[in-house]
C-alpha cells in the first residue's frame, strides 16, 4: 500500500492504542483448545445473574418490530427515567452504553487547545476520548489508587473544558463520599464541566456512596453517567444515560448520533428500571461474592483495595502476567491491568458463588506452584 492513511489521521487518532476489552470466552477457547463451557469469565464486570425475567419478556414482544428504526429520541425510555429520577426529560440524554456519553462530552467541549482533567488509575476511555479530539489529557496522580480530589481542582486551568471523575472508579473499586464531592463541586468553576460516572452506582448500599442526583439542582455543570450495563444486567444491549441541565443535555443531543440506542436495548432499559427485585437481587448476589473472594485472599496471604464497585483489584505485589496467563491456561478469564499502569494487579469481577470458588481453587493452584 503506498499511502499512508495513520499518517492522514488527526495527530490525538495516531498516538491512540485499541481500546483492549476482557478476553472473550470464545477467543480463549479457540486459543487454547478449551471447551467454552468449562471457562469461567471474570473480566469485564458484567453481572453474572443473567437478564431478568422482565427484560427477556420485553425483547420477545418488540421482536416482531425489528424491521423499524428505534424512536430516535428514546422517548419512553427517558420518561421513564425522569419518572425514577424526579427531573425533567429534557435533561435525559441516551447513549450507546455510557461509554457513548463520555465520546458526546468530548466531541461537544473538548478540542485542540483545550484539556480534561481525570486520576491516574481511572477509566480508559477518559484520555482515549479527550485525545482522539486532540485535547490535552491531564492525568493527575492518585492517593492510594484514588481520586485525589485536591491535587484534580489543583490541575484545572483556564483551558479546562471537562474533569471527568469516576464515584467508584474503575479498575480500583475507590471512592469518596458526599462531603468531598460537595467541597470539589462548590470548588470546580463553573465553566468547566464535570462528569461523574456513577457506572457501578446501583451497588451502593444506604449511604456508601453520594448519589450525584442529589447535586444537580446546585451544580449546573455537572454530568451525571450511569449506565444499564453492569447492575441491570444488559452489557450485551449498550445503553446508558446521562442527567444534566437541560442546556447541556440539548448540547449533547446535537452531537449525539441518530438512533445510537437501539430498539431492544430501549425496550429492555425500561423493563429492567422497573424491576426492582432484579436490582435487589444483583445487590444481593454482589455482596455475597465480594465477601467470598475477599476470605479466600486473604486465606492466600493476598492484598486487595477495597471496592465499592462488583469487582476487586487483588495486588500480587509482583508482575502479574504469568499470573494472569496460568489463570487463562486453567480456564479462568480475569483482567490484567497492567495498561492503567498497575503491573502488579489483577482486576476481578464478582462472579457467581461457583464461579468465584473456581477463581480460587485456580489461583490457589497457580500460587502453590510459583
Amino acid at each position: 500500500m503506498s499511502c499512508d492513511f495513520l499518517a492522514l489521521a488527526l495527530p490525538g487518532v495516531q498516538k491512540l492504542s485499541p481500546y483492549v476489552p476482557g478476553k472473550p470466552v470464545e477467543e480463549l477457547a479457540r486459543e487454547l483448545n478449551l471447551d467454552p463451557a468449562g471457562i469461567v469469565k471474570l473480566a469485564s464486570n458484567e453481572n453474572p445473574l443473567g437478564p431478568g425475567s422482565k427484560v427477556l419478556a420485553a425483547i420477545q414482544a418488540a421482536l416482531p418490530e425489528l424491521t423499524r428504526y428505534p424512536d430516535g429520541n428514546g422517548f419512553a425510555l427517558k420518561q421513564a427515567l425522569a419518572s425514577r429520577y424526579q427531573v425533567s426529560a429534557a435533561q435525559v440524554t441516551l447513549g450507546n452504553g455510557s461509554n457513548d456519553i463520555l465520546d458526546l462530552v468530548a466531541r461537544a467541549w473538548l478540542a485542540p487547545g483545550l484539556n480534561a482533567v481525570f486520576s491516574q488509575f481511572a477509566f480508559a476511555v477518559y484520555p482515549i476520548a479527550t485525545q482522539a479530539v486532540g485535547a490535552e489529557g491531564r492525568a493527575v496522580p492518585a492517593r492510594e489508587h484514588g481520586h485525589d480530589l485536591d491535587a484534580m481542582l489543583a490541575a484545572i486551568d483556564e483551558n479546562t473544558r471537562v474533569v471527568f471523575l469516576a464515584n467508584p472508579n474503575n479498575p480500583t473499586g475507590t471512592w469518596f463520599d458526599a462531603a468531598a464531592l460537595q467541597r470539589f463541586l462548590a470548588a470546580v468553576p463553573e465553566r468547566v464541566l464535570v462528569v461523574l460516572d456513577e457506572a457501578y452506582i446501583e451497588y451502593a448500599q444506604g449511604g456508601d456512596l453520594p448519589d450525584g442526583l442529589d447535586f444537580l439542582p446546585r451544580f449546573p455543570n455537572l454530568i451525571v453517567s450511569r449506565t444499564f450495563s453492569k447492575a441491570y444486567g444488559l452489557a450485551a444491549l449498550r445503553v446508558g444515560y446521562a442527567l444534566s441541565s437541560p442546556q447541556i443535555a440539548d448540547v449533547l443531543n446535537r452531537v449525539r448520533q441518530p438512533f445510537n440506542v437501539n430498539s431492544l436495548a430501549l425496550t429492555a432499559a425500561i423493563a429492567a428500571l422497573q424491576d426492582d427485585d432484579y436490582l435487589a437481587a444483583s445487590r444481593q448476589l454482589n455482596d455475597a461474592g465480594m465477601l467470598q473472594l475477599e476470605t479466600g485472599l486473604r486465606a492466600l496471604g493476598l492484598r486487595w483495595i477495597p471496592s465499592k464497585g462488583n469487582f476487586i483489584a487483588v495486588d500480587f505485589a509482583r508482575d502479574a502476567a504469568p499470573i494472569n496467563q496460568a489463570l487463562l491456561r486453567a480456564g479462568v478469564i480475569v483482567r490484567p491491568v497492567a495498561g492503567y499502569g498497575m503491573p502488579s494487579f489483577l482486576r476481578v469481577s464478582i462472579g457467581t458463588g461457583a464461579e468465584n470458588s473456581r477463581f480460587l481453587s485456580a489461583l490457589a493452584e497457580v500460587l502453590k506452584h510459583g
